[in-house]
């Protein structure tokens, strides 16, 4: 009776501050929005203190590429149970049968790391600024095979993508990026430029580049709404890289992105006041808007200083469960609580 005791004990302490915020929820519209968020956080820390234990365990034994793997699903269990959330997903087996290869995700918004929790495919690897090695998040990363970008050292950056594609090539580990380089939500489906680091990196690993498309998600997350349901995910038939160089690189990113973007708004719930607006080419003046601030720049030929910049930026739009979990209670936005400052989103194989 003492061991059941022991056991249950710490498992109705843990549960009574879930059901303190699920009667906050049901009070109000804010209060749902707010109890959820700290649901939802709150796994996320919770999973992102225990990661380190599954890191030195799957090191010890030799598989610190499935760290990344063990993390995410836990994770995607815990949330999906504590705030009845459910990924479904389309296409699974693209994404079975090419790897390695370079995973390309729309990027939304937090809950993105729902999907990311739910796809995440064993063999991965991080990929992280070089500073989130000195911070208490290094020795994680560290065992479950990061590679690190020196943002302030372009040598050293390309030296380091370099690393990635030999890693990705020898060990056959794959990369799960955002290359978008930062979130898009709005209630109209919609994606902005693609960055070139990830195409660069395909190409030089000639590997294929898998896209994964999440439905815009707007009607269950945004500013003030946070709902329970189901979010859609299409794993889209590979595009291969084997003969092409960097001079493809611009044909493939729109070849890519357009694939991404009609998947998009075919699989989105679009409300019907903006379903007229869904339709037209709005994504147009987005890119013009995005090649005025540097968005998508790149030059012709060859690795200049803009391309390897471009590097360094791609890098940044991969993800890390366990890194996102340290940024995402720093500051709020309009769109679901948050910014446009993806310091910690990174992912090779991190929201939010």
């Amino acid at each position: 009776m003492a061991f059941l005791v022991s056991i249950f004990k710490p498992l109705v302490y843990i549960s009574l501050p879930v059901i303190l915020l699920q009667s906050i929820a049901a009070t109000s519209k804010t209060g749902k929005y707010y109890a959820r968020q700290t649901l939802y956080v709150g796994t996320m820390v919770t999973v992102a203190a225990c990661s380190i234990v599954f890191a030195a365990g799957l090191t010890i034994v030799g598989r610190k590429f499935d760290v990344n793997y063990v993390v995410a699903k836990t994770f995607y269990l815990l949330a999906r149970n504590v705030l009845d959330l459910r990924v479904e997903v389309e296409g699974q087996e693209h994404l079975d049968n090419a790897r390695p290869g370079v995973l390309m995700a729309n990027h939304q918004s937090m809950l993105d790391i729902l999907v990311v929790g739910r796809l995440m495919p064993k063999q991965t690897s991080i990929m992280s600024k070089k500073s989130l090695q000195y911070t208490p998040l290094g020795p994680f990363m560290t065992m479950s095979g990061a590679i690190f970008i020196d943002r302030g050292n372009n040598v050293r950056a390309i030296e380091s993508l370099n690393a990635a594609g030999d890693l990705m090539r020898t060990r056959r580990v794959s990369l799960w990026m955002f290359p978008e380089g930062t979130r898009t939500s709005s209630e109209v489906p919609s994606m902005r430029p693609l960055k070139k680091g990830g195409f660069h990196l395909a190409i030089q690993s000639q590997l294929p580049i898998i896209p994964i498309v999440t439905e815009n998600y707007w009607r269950l997350y945004h500013r003030g709404v946070f709902d329970s349901g189901v979010i859609k995910v299409r794993i889209l038939p590979p595009v291969p890289t084997a003969g092409l160089t960097t001079a493809d690189i611009p044909d493939l990113i729109t070849r890519v992105r357009d694939q991404m973007l009609d998947t998009l708004r075919e699989i989105s719930v679009v409300p019907s006041s903006q379903s007229s607006r869904a339709l037209q080419p709005e994504h147009k003046e987005k890119e013009e808007e995005g090649d005025e601030k540097g968005y998508g720049k790149s030059s012709e030929a060859g690795i200049t200083a803009k391309s390897e910049l471009t590097f360094v930026d791609a890098g940044e739009s991969s993800v890390s469960l366990v890194s996102s979990a340290s940024v995402l209670t720093r500051s709020s936005g309009e769109n679901g609580g948050e910014t446009e400052e993806d310091e910690g989103m990174i992912l090779v194989g991190r929201p939010t």
